[in-house]
C-alpha cells in the first residue's frame, strides 16, 4: 500500500477563518478562534494519521505588513511554513479583495501545489461564492479549489480529498498517535490567551502575552500557575475589573476548558506583570518563544 506524507500550510489574510478550517480537517481544537483578527501568533501543527498516509498540517498567522518585532516574529513563522510546504492551502473569503502582491509572490516562488479555499460560503447569496471563487483563480493562478464553510463543515470531506490527491509518497514525518508538535504548556497559555479575546476589548488582548510559569501533574489533577504579561498599569487593571472579578471569570473558563483538553482535573492560578513594550523587544519575544 502506498505511503503518503507531507507539509500543508495553511496561508490567508488575518480573519478568514483559517484557525477555524486548521481545527475541522485535524478534528481537534488546536488553534483559539475568535471573531478577532491577528490571534495566531505561531505556527502550530496538527497532525492526522490514517493507515496509508500523514498530513502535518501548519495554521500560521496571518500575513500582514508588520509594525512592531512581534510582528516580524509572527511573519517568520509564515515564512518557514512555506519554505518545507509540499502543498499550500490559501484561505480566502467572499468578503476579501486582492491588495497584496508581495504575499501573491511569496506563495508563487515556494513552487509548490496551491489549493484555493474560499471560506464562509454559507453567507454566500446567488452566485457571489462561485464569482468571487473565479476572481481568485485568476490572480493565484491555480485551478485546484474548492467552496467550503470552515463554521458548519460543508466542503471540508472534498478538501481532505483534494489534500490526499496532492501529498508526495513519503514515509511517516511523525508517529502516528501524535496529533501536534507543541507541548502541553503551549495549548494552556493558547486556552487563556482565547478567553483574554473573548472578554476584553480594543487592544488589550493584543498586548497580552501569557507564560505557564508551573505544570505539576498527578494521577488526578494538573496544578496550573500562569503569569499575564502586559504593557501598561492601566492594561493591568482593564484585566483585573472590579474586585478581580474579570480575571476571575477568565480563570474559571480558562479551567474548565483545561479539563476538557486534559481528560483532568485542572487547578489554576493567574497572575498579571506589567512588562512595557514587550511587543518590541526582540530579548522579550525571544523569551516568549518567538
Amino acid at each position: 500500500m502506498t505511503n503518503k506524507a507531507g507539509f500543508v500550510s495553511i496561508i490567508g489574510k488575518p480573519n478568514v477563518g483559517k484557525s477555524t478550517l486548521m481545527n475541522q480537517l485535524v478534528g481537534e481544537k488546536l488553534s483559539i478562534i475568535t471573531s478577532k483578527a491577528q490571534t495566531t501568533r505561531h505556527r502550530i501543527m496538527g497532525i492526522l494519521s490514517g493507515e496509508d498516509f500523514q498530513i502535518v498540517y501548519s495554521d500560521t498567522p496571518g500575513i500582514l505588513n508588520p509594525q512592531y518585532e512581534l510582528h516580524k516574529s509572527m511573519m517568520r513563522f509564515v515564512s518557514s511554513s512555506l519554505e518545507d510546504a509540499d502543498l499550500i492551502l490559501f484561505v480566502t473569503d467572499l468578503f476579501e479583495k486582492y491588495e497584496d502582491d508581495a504575499m501573491i509572490n511569496r506563495l508563487i516562488a515556494a513552487d509548490v501545489p496551491i489549493i484555493l479555499v474560499m471560506n464562509k460560503i454559507d453567507l454566500a447569496k446567488g452566485s457571489q461564492a462561485m464569482d468571487k471563487l473565479e476572481y481568485w483563480k485568476e490572480i493565484i493562478k491555480t485551478e485546484n479549489s474548492i467552496l467550503i464553510s470552515a463554521l458548519t463543515g460543508h466542503g471540508i470531506e472534498g478538501l481532505f480529498d483534494q489534500i490526499l490527491q496532492q501529498l508526495p509518497e513519503h514515509p511517516a514525518y511523525f508517529p502516528t498517535d501524535e496529533y501536534t508538535d507543541k507541548p502541553e504548556r503551549f495549548f494552556v497559555s493558547e486556552i487563556v490567551r482565547e478567553k483574554l479575546f473573548l472578554h476584553y476589548k480594543k487592544e488589550v488582548p493584543y498586548s497580552c502575552e501569557v507564560e505557564v510559569t508551573e505544570f505539576k501533574e498527578d494521577e488526578k489533577i494538573i496544578r496550573i500557575r500562569v503569569t499575564i504579561n502586559v504593557e501598561r498599569k492601566s492594561q493591568r487593571a482593564i484585566l483585573l475589573g472590579h474586585k478581580g472579578e474579570r480575571i476571575k471569570k477568565v480563570g474559571t473558563e480558562a479551567r474548565l476548558d483545561m479539563e476538557k483538553f486534559f481528560g483532568k482535573k485542572v487547578f489554576l492560578e493567574q497572575f498579571i506583570k506589567v512588562e512595557p513594550d514587550w511587543r518590541k523587544k526582540s530579548i522579550k519575544l525571544k523569551g516568549f518563544g518567538y
